[in-house]
């Protein structure tokens, strides 16, 4: 026997010797009398329809025959390669050419059926397909098609476009994207209401940042090389570093001058960074394997936690979306998961070299929170490493890592240290200059939580505010103090130790992970912090730097929402499961609204009460006197609005607020609490002074409010009245 090539692509079997003559009806292959076929043929393709298994076949000689080892006609061929299930007009040069009156010779065998009651070809007896479809309703394909197919539509740019772009807009991570923008919107509301004039929690530290993010953009578009110098705090050098810097909007401060653009620019960030630690968040709980339900408790618990609403007037402290978003980014880069290990063939290291770029830009934010992640991450790459060697020398578990990998760790560690190393370059002159900048072990004393700080809420908590009132009143300084990051996820993880998708080592790491945070967290307050915070304070670099202790919680949050997301995802599993016994298979209303519960519970815990007060307007002066200037009264809380207000111009001011006070800024405010006179004059002159600005509305109860209106005889100075302001040129 050979074998042919059938027009189908698929073999042909041809007989040699004595064959079977089968003559098909040219009415298009009618049964004969007794129910068979004319002919028992294969399907499109050689594919037998019992699954390739078609039994053997006997001759008219009782002979046995392989399946198919027949001899077929050219419109048998055609026939065979035409689908069942389409049906075309016949046309005349369709009809078979063999005479209608003949029939095929029965089989020694018995009529040519197998044993089950089918013909050889898979037909039943009544001369129907397997599918009860009569043999007769299958039209002949035109056997031109064979020599000229049509070709299939190739789509347009534009058609492609379309789709790839529904497909973007219906992906899981924009959608992620999109939700966690829209709830952004909602939980901070009102500070897109009047985004130009207000800002959230109050306008001293916000006023700050604001200003930092104005200066940034400016110094990059005028001259970079005097970023760190900025225009507070005149004459001070390396004044940019005095605080955390937010170096990492500075794109956002190329758009826009002045302070109006400024409140709107720091109003977008701040709903932004509640959007991107949500989003983070997120993205590494289903990085990691928990479910969508899961992973948006996880993410809405770590960006709306209660104790984070304390910190509203901290941008440097709220935008910590990259942290989580980063550590996603590199398990995503490396195939690993929390749920399912180490898996090689997922590595790709284009994620590595996103994720290492988005942990240098958190660190640009500020050391306030970056430095601890910072030490976070090497440590983790540290104890990888020992593990990985360890496995491979130890255990012989040779696992691939791949050299573009590592060189994708290599680059993007190397760009993280550098970013980190530049930006501590200019803190450490600070130390070297000021150093009352330098924190002590006491200082850091008076800012650590006790324990009930767990459970206390702030006064900006809807829900718990009004009634940790008397819990807040006996903390030293409740605004960094109120830790609690939710009742609904302390017990959301508390069930996820016991009921989860993580395994029982897991939970016990993710929890061990949670008491150290919250360890750290108290500073001094456990047990001295002599065997946790000291040794930190002491040994690590920079670590000295970090004034409240309490803000460590970051970490706690994010343990704490992963232990939940596991409890969450494996409720959600499990309703799946009893959803897929029902009849239909379908989650009643009831189960679909528990699996809601938790995330409802979370994002009601996380509403506010935080105030958005009318920032002062800028005085007509600081939009045309130019500097050095002084702006009086000055304070505190009284020099970050003017640093606001100098985004106009960027004009030399001597006022500044940051997290400490240098001391010629401390002299200067005690000098001129008796000007105008020659003492103060001669000071700011030999300071390069050469206008002053008396805020008459602040100065009411202080001694300006009397000596600003003296004679000037015998000071060399003018006074001209701007408005509300008076204006001394030196």
């Amino acid at each position: 026997m050979t074998t042919d090539q059938s027009p189908s692509g698929g073999p042909r079997p041809t007989t040699r010797g004595r064959r079977d003559t089968r003559i098909q009806a040219a009415a298009g292959g009618r049964a004969d009398a007794d129910g068979t076929d004319d002919q028992a043929r294969k399907p499109t393709g050689g594919v037998d329809p019992t699954g390739g298994k078609a039994e053997a076949q006997t001759d008219a000689a009782g002979k046995t025959k392989a399946p198919g080892n027949e001899t077929r006609t050219p419109t048998d061929e055609a026939k065979a390669e035409t689908p069942r299930d389409e049906a075309k007009p016949k046309t005349p040069g369709d009809e078979a050419e063999t005479p209608a009156s003949d029939k095929d010779k029965k089989s020694a065998a018995g009529d040519g059926k197998d044993g089950d009651g089918k013909d050889g070809d898979g037909k039943d007896g009544d001369g129907k397909d397997g599918d009860g479809k009569d043999k007769g309703d299958v039209e002949k394909k035109d056997p031109w098609a064979a020599f000229g197919p049509a070709p299939e539509p190739v789509p347009r740019w534009y058609g492609r476009l379309a789709r790839r772009t529904g497909r973007l807009l219906i992906h899981e991570w924009t959608l992620a994207a999109l939700g966690s923008l829209v709830l952004a919107v909602l939980m901070t509301w009102p500070a897109l209401r009047y985004p130009r004039h207000t800002l959230p929690h109050d306008y001293w530290d916000p006023s700050l940042q604001a200003w930092q993010m104005a200066w940034s953009g400016h110094a990059l578009r005028t001259d970079p090389a005097q970023l760190w110098h900025s225009n507070a705090f005149f004459p001070e050098r390396w004044s940019f570093a005095f605080s955390d810097t937010l170096l990492g909007y500075a794109p956002a401060g190329l758009i826009g001058s002045g302070p109006q653009d400024a409140l709107l620019r720091y109003n977008i960030m701040f709903v932004l960074a509640h959007a991107l630690a949500t989003f983070g968040a997120y993205v590494l709980a289903r990085q990691l394997g928990a479910s969508r339900i899961g992973s948006a408790v996880a993410g809405v618990s770590y960006a709306y936690a209660p104790w984070l609403l304390s910190q509203a007037g901290h941008l440097h402290v709220i935008s910590n979306g990259g942290i989580p978003l980063a550590l996603a980014m590199l398990a995503r880069g490396h195939g690993w998961s929390l749920r399912h290990g180490y898996r090689p063939e997922r590595r790709h290291d284009g994620w590595v070299y996103t994720g290492w770029l988005v942990a240098a830009w958190q660190l640009s934010l500020g050391f306030g929170i970056g430095l601890p992640f910072a030490y976070v991450l090497a440590g983790t790459v540290v104890v990888a490493m020992l593990i990985w060697f360890a496995k491979r020398i130890f255990w012989r578990v040779k696992r691939p890592f791949g050299q573009r990998l590592f060189v994708a760790d290599l680059i993007g560690g190397l760009i993280f240290a550098g970013v980190g190393v530049l930006m501590a370059i200019p803190y450490f002159t600070v130390a070297q200059l000021h150093p009352q900048a330098e924190r002590s072990i006491r200082d850091i004393a008076a800012f650590s939580p006790p324990a009930n700080s767990f459970v206390t809420a702030p006064a900006e908590s809807r829900i718990w505010g009004g009634l940790h009132e008397g819990a807040r009143s006996v903390l030293p300084w409740h605004p960094e103090m109120t830790l609690l990051p939710g009742f609904a996820l302390y017990a959301l993880a508390l069930g996820g130790l016991f009921f989860s998708i993580w395994t029982i080592r897991q939970r016990l790491f993710l929890l061990a992970g949670v008491l150290v945070a919250m360890t750290l967290s108290m500073g001094t307050r456990f047990f001295g912090g002599d065997f946790t915070y000291v040794p930190l304070f002491d040994h690590l670099p920079g670590w000295n730097g970090i004034r409240t202790p309490g803000r460590l919680m970051i970490w706690a949050t994010l343990l704490l929402g992963l232990l939940a997301a596991g409890a969450v995802s494996a409720f959600s599993e499990r309703v799946r499961e009893v959803s897929a016994q029902r009849i239909p298979s379908w989650p009643s209303p009831w189960l679909r609204l528990a699996t809601l519960l938790p995330l409802l519970l979370v994002i009601v815990e996380g509403t506010n009460t935080t105030p958005h007060p009318v920032v002062p307007p800028q005085p007509a002066a600081m939009r045309t006197v130019g500097g050095p200037l002084l702006v009086l009264p000055s304070g505190q809380n009284h020099d970050q609005p003017v640093m606001l207000w100098s985004t106009t111009r960027f004009q030399d001011i001597v006022n500044g607020g940051s997290g400490f006070t240098p001391r010629q800024l401390a002299d200067v405010r005690q000098v001129t609490m008796t000007f105008p006179d020659q003492t103060s004059v001669d000071y700011l002159r030999t300071l390069g002074v050469r206008n002053v600005l008396v805020l008459r509305d602040e100065i009411a109860g202080t001694p300006w409010e009397v000596s600003v209106d003296a004679p000037l005889d015998g000071l060399d100075i003018t006074r001209e009245e701007m408005g509300s302001v008076l204006l001394f040129r030196l």
